[in-house]
């Protein structure tokens, strides 16, 4: 093509038509500029196209990611859920003791004694550079926002979890023999809640201790009566930040699943 060209403007040129040739010259060189805008063109097309892509598969990870995280979440707030119902109820038995029996005690203590804690997935899409796949504006910001999100519920669980640890379990067990908390805990199946697999059901016995106590004496200890009423706050703050975390996810579900119906 390009001796095809050279050719006629050799041709031009003996045949002295400079005019023409000139006329000539400037149309080949409007046709190369076109060819190359449109070898630009094609490129930054298929480039696009990769990066739209990526972008579909980015998105679906995401959403796999925030629909597991949203399950985790709501098991969580069960859970808490059934820690604020212990706690409320012992709080009424230290009220009236006289409707308190000590088998319903224990099971209530045993729920108390759990540590729910929100592990998420996190897909660092800034240091991975893939932040820039996304084209939705609204959706950037939400996700830059996530990280700090989950901060507002975690802290208050390491908190709680803490406080658990550190103080409340052990005053417990100078009240009430740890072992028969621990029977309580694993006869009302409540280690299944934190399995891989939701709802496995675990064959463990462990009998209670021989030790026995005074439940009036317990009834009438007021340190554990706060301990009792911190854990009935802590799971009601931590569940309303949880309830919004909860929010944050489904919007972005609700975002990312718009872009991928695109």
């Amino acid at each position: 093509m390009i001796k095809f060209f050279r050719k006629i403007r050799q041709k031009l040129l003996t045949e002295n038509r400079l005019t023409t040739y000139m006329i000539y010259a400037f149309g080949e060189i409007v046709l190369v500029v076109i060819g190359i805008l449109l070898a630009l063109q094609i490129n930054n097309w298929n480039e696009n196209r990769k990066e739209g892509v990526q972008e579909q598969v980015l998105l679906g990870q995401l959403k796999s990611e925030f629909q597991s995280n949203l399950e985790q979440l709501d098991q969580k707030i069960r859970l808490r859920d059934d820690m604020l119902a212990a706690s409320l109820q012992l709080l009424d038995y230290f009220d009236h003791p006289e409707t308190a029996n000590e088998d319903s005690l224990i099971t209530l203590l045993s729920i108390t004694q759990m540590v729910p804690t929100f592990d998420p997935i996190v897909n660092d899409l800034v240091s991975s550079g893939q932040m820039q796949l996304i084209k939705n504006q609204v959706l950037k910001e939400k996700l830059a926002r996530w990280t700090s999100e989950i901060v507002q519920v975690t802290e208050e669980e390491i908190s709680w979890g803490n406080l658990s640890a550190d103080h409340f379990l052990p005053y417990l067990n100078n009240l009430i023999p740890g072992r028969t908390i621990t029977h309580a805990f694993w006869e009302n199946q409540k280690m299944s809640a934190f399995h891989l697999d939701e709802g496995k059901k675990t064959t463990f016995k462990l009998a209670k201790s021989k030790t026995n106590f005074d439940i009036a004496v317990v009834l009438n200890d007021y340190r554990l009566e706060g301990y009792i009423a911190d854990c009935a706050s802590f799971s009601e703050l931590i569940n309303s930040q949880s309830y919004a975390l909860r929010e944050r996810i489904l919007e972005l579900l609700d975002i990312i699943e718009d872009e991928l119906a695109q």
